[in-house]
């Protein structure tokens, strides 16, 4: 077996990065960041209707813990901290209340920040229409004071089966502590 010299060791490393450098040239267009084209987009709005204690025949989600003498039916002051909401929405594919529901979103947002309005949200979509029967996975944290945000797409099953993506999260309307309505526009970069 020949020795190791030096030549050989910088021949070795020269060629590695020759190769990481042609590489990484390829993966991501020449030296520019590659952007993601989705492989399937939707715009869905679900409508949040939080019981008040008087609207318990339209309401679509309650508190179920409160931090103040466990008040369910007046969200917490100083920005709702504490209060954590179950919600049952419609989905619909327009911004109307009242087309037909294509599905449920279902899950929980707990507002988890002292000093601004700011909710944590795990839920699903449960759609089934004819145009698609599954379910999509949603967590993340919901910045409610910035017009748009981000939150993660983290699976589903039927038509959605382990997609992922983004959901950007608007507030389409909203009618004081009582109603709001959220725009959803889903971006799929990972469909099966």
């Amino acid at each position: 077996m020949a020795p190791i010299t030096r030549k050989s060791i910088l021949l070795l490393f020269s060629i590695t990065a020759l190769l990481a450098i042609s590489n990484f040239g390829s993966a991501h267009g020449k030296g520019k960041l590659r952007t993601y084209k989705p492989c399937k987009e939707l715009v869905l709005y679900f409508h949040d209707i939080i019981y008040n204690g008087k609207n318990a025949a339209n309401a679509t989600s309650a508190i179920v813990a409160a931090p103040e003498g466990a008040i369910l039916t007046i969200l917490a002051g100083q920005f709702h901290f504490g209060n954590i909401a179950v919600f049952d929405d419609p989905i619909t594919l327009d911004n109307n209340l009242h087309s037909k529901p294509v599905g449920r979103a279902q899950g929980l947002y707990f507002y988890d920040t002292k000093n601004t309005y700011t909710a944590w949200l795990g839920f699903t979509f449960s759609l089934n229409s004819t145009d698609y029967e599954g379910t999509i996975n949603f967590i993340g944290a919901d910045p409610l004071m910035r017009k748009v945000r981000d939150i993660s797409v983290v699976g589903g099953t039927g038509d959605f089966f382990m997609h992922r993506g983004i959901a950007t999260i608007m507030t389409d309307s909203y009618e004081g502590d009582v109603y709001f309505r959220l725009r959803v526009d889903i971006k799929f970069y990972d469909c099966w």
